[in-house]
């Protein structure tokens, strides 16, 4: 076994206590906080163990549970609970204050969170008689928890306050040999300081309100009413939220009365929203709804709400040389194939409800003028260079390859799949001739080099004035941590001229004489898309995009689109010198992945947007999963299992279940009609709790933070079903005038919580939200008037009022559904594919096999069990990417060394043949090796 560790890595210390206490014999690898260790991940994942099987744990409790089960110690269900507990709400809280005290120098305000965990553990250590978490000896328990606390505890200046037991338990700890090895490995020594340069390079975490402070064994009902106990609320918020509700809805326009064209008024906040503009030449995959369109609707919906004057564009991305591919793949022209997919990709943002002002494409008349424009402008000021350059041609193809259909192994980091623009793991730009053993994505034959002249961007003349604009957009604006830190990366590493020209025939013509057969770069044109298509919206376009000092733009995307739109494009329109508007809040996500894999047409593998309405799951619940698992701070990942989980207690059991017993409620009990309420003590206090949740949802809204929000609305369902459990309005409904007045006010209070519910619920789930009114007949004023003037939670629907028919809002998810889709999008072989084929193509596997000598046990085992035709096997999958890896390492120094070339030539093809067998055990057909593959 091998740990691979790095230095200063909080994460990495509880891995390497729990290796030094059970003494399990396995090497240790100090690494980079950067090193991609686990090859089927396209992030850091520290620590990280690779077993004798060479399957990979990177939960860092997964390595410590797995270290002590090998020394023979099973965690008992009080330590897994204890684990549980560290991970959901120690971790995070302790991820928090190390950004507070490490890179802030706040020790105080961590001191102070750290407050809520270390009172949960103190009352637990007072209660028991055992000197460990657990028992008489210390478990892997003791060492999570430890290693979590240790760079507070061990620091003397910090004023944790008196933990008696926490100290007592800590010290025992802090003696053994063990554990004070492991955190002078780890830290060095240096305590909280030790861990600067990790903490450097992780995101800004996000706080958390609400989290339980305690592994909670009890009922649903005791487990909210621990989570509402968490935050005190004082005579005063209770006073004021009373006073607040007492004075009912204010009126305001309603979000749905839009006049077109939408244009910039004065004295409003005028607001341009652009989602990243998606490849017309595929279908779009989860991941790619909720980076871009999804993540843009949901915070649109909501602005409209808020009372903003806001247009909402996107549209199709056209032009380059993934439309000339497509076309001849299917045997229709470049035009043809952009009205084909426009139309897919209209059809698939409708029936996932996303509200755009303008659905536009690239290929107008419009895109033609504004680039062209903007080019002309760039010429005239100096920002344009001339230069031939060196570029790879596939003689199979007989055409220049564009930077995204080239592949190989980046020059850099030697990840192996870099495209010939950027490489995905280190986020460096690459010159397509750098890559090494290059690849034409299209035919898989390995390019040559030739020379054409091309038109650069001049970015180094350029820096000067972009790092001026970033200072200011950074400063002010809401931009992400990922886009921010890969802004900064392209900047440390210097720019260099761009080139916005390439050889191809599908594109924006370049209008210079000297370079009439080229047309643009699509990096240079598609962001020009968001011009030219509000130019196709209103003739006024101008008013929304040379109008910087009246219009905030927010740009969504997914992390590989940042530099483009933070550097490349900006340093377009900054060197055009046109008022232009520019970006004033860049909102990136990571990646969404498939369960345990990436998302793959060709493999059949994952949810695809035109498949979606065929699961028979409404447009609402997939917006609610993919928002409630949308990859903010991290990659995230896509789970039937998961989903089925959230919708069956989060909408079902949670949401739907107080929504639809508030409104049953008032049908069953009072004809209909509100009931009077006369506010107790215990319903202002609710009202004050669901006050404060409805101002976390709108600052954290304000700030993009799309998916924390949604929590907030949850916990306001989970308030409001803990205040019915406890004041049975069921039993008090058929007591005396007392109690029957207390039914009332309870059922009142409740369906306006509903209400004001429906409108949170908004941005996130429009039918749903609809569907909620409309039962309680609530007033159109509703939606706006809730989040109107910094959002305010007043009685709108008041005694007397009279609603509509209840029923539930939700199904279950059964289990034999689930997993009937899980099997259905998982890449399996269909089962009626005819077994000739199977055979056919088995045989040829086996042949490879057979035939190509593996460089390792791991991938010879791997290679042989890999011959299952079009088989999707992720565990041979990983092991061959291992194989390939490793062979590609001995590739490339054999290079180096300048070995014979006979030799050179021998392991070369080893290596193009266990990439065969890799993309066997990824159920894809490998490509015929190539009779004739040398380079002229």
């Amino acid at each position: 076994m091998k740990l691979f560790v790095s230095e200063g890595n909080p994460h990495c210390l509880k891995a390497v206590a729990a290796l030094e206490v059970t003494g399990v014999k396995c090497d240790v690898q100090y690494v980079s906080h950067e090193e991609r260790v686990v090859p089927y991940l396209n992030r850091p994942a520290l620590p990280a163990l690779l077993l004798p099987s060479g399957v990979h744990l990177f939960s860092t409790n997964a390595i410590c549970r797995y270290l002590f089960e090998v020394n023979g110690q099973e965690p008992s269900s009080l330590c897994n609970q204890w684990l549980e507990w560290e991970a959901t709400d120690l971790q995070p809280t302790v991820l928090q204050a190390l950004h507070l005290a490490v890179l802030q120098g706040k020790g105080a305000e961590a001191s102070k969170l750290l407050q809520a965990p270390l009172s949960y553990l103190e009352q637990s250590l007072s209660k028991g008689k055992t000197p460990y978490l657990t028992g008489e000896a210390v478990s892997v328990a003791d060492v999570v928890v430890w290693a979590a606390l240790y760079p507070f505890m061990s620091d003397s200046s910090l004023a944790l306050g008196e933990w008696k037991c926490v100290k007592t338990w800590f010290d025992r700890g802090a003696l053994m040999h063990s554990f004070q090895s492991a955190a002078q490995k780890v830290l060095q020594g240096k305590g909280l300081q030790g861990m600067k340069s990790y903490m450097q390079r992780q995101p800004a975490p996000q706080s958390s309100q609400s989290r339980e402070t305690a592994p909670c064994n009890s009922s649903p009902a005791e487990c909210a009413q621990a989570e509402e106990s968490e935050r005190a609320v004082s005579e005063e918020e209770m006073e004021a939220a009373a006073l607040t509700w007492s004075k009912g809805l204010t009126s305001g326009p309603s979000p749905h009365q839009r006049q077109h064209p939408v244009l910039p008024q004065e004295g409003k906040r005028n607001v341009l929203v652009t989602s990243a503009l998606p490849y017309v030449n595929n279908v779009p995959h989860l991941g790619n709804i909720i980076g871009c369109v999804l993540s843009a609707d949901v915070f649109c919906r909501y602005g409209r709400v808020r009372g903003w004057n806001l247009l909402f564009v996107c549209g199709t991305d056209e032009y380059g040389t993934a439309t000339e591919n497509k076309a001849r793949e299917e045997g229709l022209t470049p035009q043809q194939i952009c009205d084909k997919y426009h139309a897919v990709h209209s059809s698939i943002y409708q029936w996932f409800q996303i509200d755009f002002d303008f659905f536009g494409r690239t290929t107008t008349e419009k895109q033609t003028e504004i680039a062209q424009d903007i080019f002309w402008r760039l010429h005239k000021h100096g920002f344009l260079v001339e230069d031939t350059v060196e570029q790879l041609r596939c003689e199979n193809c007989q055409r220049f390859l564009a930077d995204r259909f080239v592949e190989g192994t980046c020059p850099y980091c030697s990840y192996p799949e870099a495209r010939g623009d950027q490489c995905d793991k280190c986020g460096r730009l690459i010159n397509a001739v750098e890559l090494r053993e290059p690849q034409c994505k299209v035919c898989r034959q390995t390019p040559v080099i030739r020379s054409s002249k091309h038109l650069f961007l001049d970015l180094p003349k350029l820096e000067t004035q972009l790092e001026n604009w970033l200072d200011k957009s950074t400063g002010a604006g809401d931009w992400t941590a990922n886009a921010k830190q890969i802004t900064r990366s392209w900047l440390r590493d210097g720019l260099k001229p761009r080139c916005i020209t390439r050889d191809l025939k599908w594109g924006t013509p370049v209008p210079h004489a000297d370079f009439k057969d080229k047309v643009f770069y699509v990096w240079f044109d598609a962001p020009i898309g968001y011009l030219s298509i509000t130019a196709n919206y209103t003739d006024e376009w101008e008013k929304w995009w040379k109008n910087p000092n009246q219009v905030e733009l927010y740009n969504f995307m997914a992390k590989d689109n940042v530099p483009f739109h933070s550097v490349v494009f900006p340093c377009s329109l900054l060197g055009a010198q046109d008022n232009y508007t520019l970006v004033n809040h860049l909102v990136a996500t990571e990646y969404l992945n498939y369960e345990d894999t990436k998302f793959s047409k060709s493999r059949g593998v994952g949810v695809f947007g035109d498949m979606a309405k065929d699961t028979g799951i409404p447009s609402d619940v997939w917006r609610f999963y993919l928002l409630y698992v949308r990859p903010e701070g991290q990659d995230s990942a896509f789970s039937w299992a998961d989903m089925a989980t959230k919708n069956n207690s989060e909408l079902l059991n949670n949401l739907g279940n107080f929504i639809n017993r508030a409104g049953m409620f008032v049908t069953k009990f009072f004809e209909g009609c509100v009931p009077q309420m006369e506010l107790l003590q215990e319903d202002k206090k609710l009202l004050a709790v669901v006050g404060w949740e409805l101002q976390q949802y709108i600052q954290l809204m304000d700030k993009v933070k799309i998916r924390d929000a949604l929590k907030h609305i949850l916990n306001i369902s989970r308030h409001g079903n803990q205040y019915i459990q406890v004041n049975e309005p069921w039993k008090r409904i058929k007591g005396g005038d007392a109690d029957r007045q207390r039914a009332g006010t309870v059922t009142g209070v409740s369906v306006n919580v509903a209400c004001l519910l429906s409108v949170m619920l908004f941005p996130y789930m429009p039918t749903v939200s609809q569907t909620i009114r409309d039962q309680l007949n609530a007033p159109q004023s509703v939606v706006s008037s809730a989040l109107q003037g910094g959002g305010t939670f007043a009685c709108a629907l008041r005694a007397g009022h009279r609603i509509g028919t209840v029923s539930p809002l939700f199904q279950k998810l059964e289990t034999d559904q689930i997993e009937a889709l899980k099997k259905r999008f998982g890449g399996q072989q269909p089962e009626d594919e005819p077994p000739k084929r199977k055979k056919t193509t088995a045989t040829a596997a086996n042949a490879q096999a057979a035939a190509v000598p593996a460089p390792s046990a791991a991938a010879a085992t791997a290679t042989a069990e890999a011959a299952t035709a079009n088989q999707v096997d992720p565990e041979r999958a990983k092991q061959l990417t291992q194989a390939v890896a490793e062979q590609g390492e001995k590739v490339r120094a054999l290079k180096a060394q300048k070995a014979a070339k006979d030799v050179v030539t021998a392991e070369v093809a080893k290596l193009l043949d266990l990439k065969k067998q890799l993309a066997l055990a990824e159920g894809k057909s490998p490509e015929p090796a190539p009779q004739k593959g040398k380079k002229k």
